[in-house]
């Protein structure tokens, strides 16, 4: 199956789920983010799948929301447009969800990988929430979400000053749970 945003394929019990915007880092927008719960509903019914893959395309996993969705935005239109709501639908998925993430993960797109129940890096992918450096907080969770994984004050220097983390410092502060070498696949085995 093949949405507009993603690219959705089974490997024997194994769903997997390409983010497919890599001209814009896989960006977050709406319509992908609405994809991507759509296809995991869609494998969560499935009784052949076992558990869920999310990667993304090209040079990133996702590089954040897609800001020039809502640039213009004010707070109240945000809550009025549903945005998310994605999310809600991404955290009542019952089967295991997989980030294997690849290149840039950053807002949104560490997230979406930390709404995941087992991260995989390869070994150059970078994680953050830079969000800061556009006068904003993560927008989806991602300050709780991240605290859940590494703590209070890792969580306060990547959130406060906006900085990346390798996937090597990730794994050590317990953001990934393993790092891939960056040709070996990061699908389960």
């Amino acid at each position: 199956m093949t949405a507009d945003h993603v690219l959705v394929e089974s490997d024997g019990s194994i769903g997997v789920i390409t983010l497919n915007r890599p001209q814009v880092l896989n960006a977050l927008n709406q319509a992908l983010m609405h994809e991507v719960a759509d296809a995991m509903e869609a494998f969560e019914r499935d009784t052949a799948i076992r558990c869920i893959v999310v990667t993304g395309r090209g040079r990133a996993f996702a590089a954040g929301a897609d800001v020039r969705e809502f640039a213009d935005a004010t707070p109240v239109d945000m809550v009025q447009s549903y945005r998310f709501q994605q999310w809600e639908r991404i955290r009542r998925i019952g089967k295991p969800l997989i980030a294997a993430v690849n290149g840039y993960a950053f807002g949104g797109g560490c997230e979406l990988a930390m709404a995941c129940d087992i991260i995989i890096a390869s070994e150059t992918a970078r994680f953050g929430q830079p969000e800061i450096r556009l006068g904003l907080i993560p927008g989806a969770g991602g300050a709780v979400s991240v605290t859940r994984r590494i703590g209070r004050w890792r969580t306060a220097y990547l959130v406060l000053s906006g900085r990346t983390v390798t996937a090597a410092i990730a794994l050590g502060w317990g953001l990934v749970d393993a790092v891939a070498e960056s040709h070996a696949p990061v699908r389960p085995q």
